[in-house]
């Protein structure tokens, strides 16, 4: 059988040998070509020299750790989505990845198949929303004296006032239930409000209810 055809680089930071050569083999099979790294600071060489499709990075790394170097990826605006995994996760380390910009929080141990599906859905639903054009008015909302909300957490606020529930928002964007929770928290704070109804009440009162509503229905 011949090889599935060339989708891409994965760049896929680990320090454990054993992790990077089931990866590799794994999105091999599907058709992406793995380059490893065991540490962050050669990923951060590489990756302003060329952009792959997406990075997966561990937390717990040698040297600098994966939060540090997911930091670093966000100040620097780095284009590719960024998918942090972690053997030892809890919803602390996940707000902080999601903060800093990562595309979802994958806790280890994962099954294989699982997670080249649900990583290449994810590129895919990336892909997709940056190229459409729903993205543009979704890129206007402004809240005026409140901390303005990120791409992503104006992805997820579109969802949420169609009354989706995590796990229906999570599989529109191609991303854990967990992590549209974080996102939730994180735009309830944000907007300062108190429940939904008041996100609405604030949604409407800024003139964005109608415009969200459209952009969720062409999403």
């Amino acid at each position: 059988m011949s090889n599935p055809a060339n989708k891409g680089e994965i760049f896929v930071v680990d320090d454990d040998p054993a992790v990077r050569q089931v990866l590799s083999l794994l999105f091999a099979r599907a058709g992406y070509q793995l380059v490893c790294f065991a540490e962050g600071g050669a990923l951060l060489a590489e990756a302003r020299a060329r952009t792959p499709v997406c990075i997966i990075l561990d937390v717990h790394i040698p040297g600098r750790s994966g939060l540090d170097i997911l930091k670093q990826l966000e100040a620097e605006e780095y284009p590719a989505p960024i998918f942090v995994i972690s053997g030892k996760g809890d919803i602390a380390m996940a707000v902080e990845a999601i903060k800093h910009g990562a595309l979802d929080f994958i806790e280890k141990p994962f099954g294989g198949a699982e997670l080249v599906t649900r990583i290449e859905a994810a590129i895919e639903a990336w892909g997709s929303r940056r190229d459409s054009g729903n993205d543009p008015d979704l890129s206007l909302i402004q809240f005026p004296g409140r901390e303005p909300l990120t791409r992503r957490e104006r992805d997820v606020l579109a969802h949420i006032i169609t009354g989706a529930s995590n796990k229906e928002a999570g599989r529109q964007l191609q991303i854990s239930p967990r992590t549209i929770e974080v996102h939730r928290a994180r735009i309830m704070e944000k907007l300062q409000a108190k429940n939904i109804a008041d996100l609405v009440r604030i949604l409407m009162s800024e003139g964005r209810g109608p415009m969200l509503r459209a952009s969720s229905r062409t999403a």
